[in-house]
């Protein structure tokens, strides 16, 4: 789950890491009087939105006067925001966070992530704050530090001493970054992070370590740990089918191709959508009807899929182990009875009670494509839709 910067900075100031003064605004007036309240003569204007890369789509505006931050409100709320993480349509801004700016001497990046390799949470930190991780790692890899922390023993001193040297910090800086780095650390930990990313993460000209953004994503699956944070959802920045399957217990994430996948098995699930983009097609979505789902849940699954308007084929992949072929044989067969399967559907069924799903669906009168295997699958449903290899 993730949640806005003004919400993060929030938790960031609970747990002592440090963060500059800012104050929500849902209007133009709102942002405008927020300077009434924020001390300096400077201050940034930004989008509050679920996507990284905000400044590089305006969505971040330097201001220098009240009048500036009133315009710069203005522009920003009520339109919708392109940036290098969201779709070319963009996302709608509701509101802004206007902040106090601050005289910045250097600028890095900082986060903590859980290294599912290594099994343990690695703090990253760079000198090339400012620009995308992704980018760092790609271009100048030795320029990214990384910290890997036990999670028993938590974070030492001499971890912390390490990333500062690794910055470049002098003198109070250090001590100031072992503090700040001890702070975030624990929120990590106490708040069931999965991500916690700040970038740029600076050091001002009074020798302070400050958060100028801040990032958070929790694993939603301890969410049940914090009634709190939950509260903190904005379903508004969340793509509605994507809320829809939640509510039903489905895992689907909306993707842009035209393919529908519905599978049991997350790993099932990235296999069916690799072997689809093999053959030159494009998955629509991941969809992940779990091991314990029942006919309702499978027939929402197509409903679901089916509110894309951008699907032309549905490629069912089911490995029958605790999901049963007929279970799923039977969520079609529904799913087919209360709403109009207009598309062609591609099955593939293997494992338990095999032989009785297929013999369901021969007997539906539904007009399916079969498949012997995941290769034959992905090629008939490209087939399906006239786009032949």
């Amino acid at each position: 789950m993730n949640i806005h910067e003004y919400q993060a900075k929030e938790l960031f100031r609970q747990y002592g890491v440090k963060t500059l003064n800012g104050i929500l605004a849902l209007n133009s007036n709102e942002a405008a009087n927020a300077c009434k309240e924020l001390s300096g003569k400077i201050w940034v204007v930004k989008a509050q939105i679920h996507a990284g890369g905000r400044g590089k789509g305006g969505g971040i505006v330097l201001c220098r006067s009240v009048d500036e931050v009133y315009e710069a409100a203005n522009n920003i709320i009520g339109s919708k925001l392109v940036t290098p993480q969201t779709t070319t349509e963009g996302v709608n801004v509701s509101k802004v966070y206007v902040e106090e700016g601050c005289n910045i001497a250097k600028e890095f990046y900082l986060g903590i992530v859980l290294d599912r390799e290594k099994e343990l949470p690695v703090i990253m930190a760079s000198t090339e704050g400012g620009i995308e991780i992704e980018e760092v790692a790609s271009k100048n890899p030795e320029k990214i530090l990384k910290v890997y922390v036990d999670p028993v023993t938590g974070l030492g001193d001499w971890q912390a001493r390490k990333i500062a040297f690794g910055l470049g910090l002098e003198g109070k800086q250090i001590k100031s970054c072992m503090g700040f780095m001890k702070n975030l650390y624990n929120l990590f930990v106490d708040l069931d992070c999965s991500i916690v990313e700040i970038n740029p993460l600076v050091v001002t000209t009074a020798d302070e370590i400050v958060a100028l953004d801040a990032k958070i994503n929790f694993d939603s699956s301890a969410l049940f740990r914090h009634a709190d944070i939950e509260q903190l959802r904005d379903q508004e920045e969340e793509e509605p089918l994507e809320v829809r399957a939640t509510e039903v217990g489905l895992n689907y994430i909306k993707l842009g191709g035209e393919i529908g996948c519905m599978v049991n098995g997350a790993g099932l699930a990235m296999a069916t959508m690799d072997i689809i983009k093999l053959h030159d097609g494009e998955p629509a979505n991941f969809l992940d009807v779990g091991g314990g789902a029942d006919s309702k849940q499978v027939a929402e699954g197509f409903r679901i899929i089916l509110s894309d308007p951008n699907v032309k084929a549905i490629f069912v992949n089911i490995f029958g182990g605790i999901m049963r072929c007929d279970f799923i044989a039977e969520g079609i067969i529904a799913a087919a009875k209360e709403i109009k399967l207009d598309v062609p559907v591609i099955v593939r069924l293997a494992g338990t009670n095999v032989g009785i799903g297929k013999k369901m669906l021969a007997e539906s009168g539904l007009d399916l494509i079969t498949a012997d295997d995941m290769n034959d699958g992905a090629i008939k449903a490209i087939e399906a839709m006239g786009r032949k290899k």
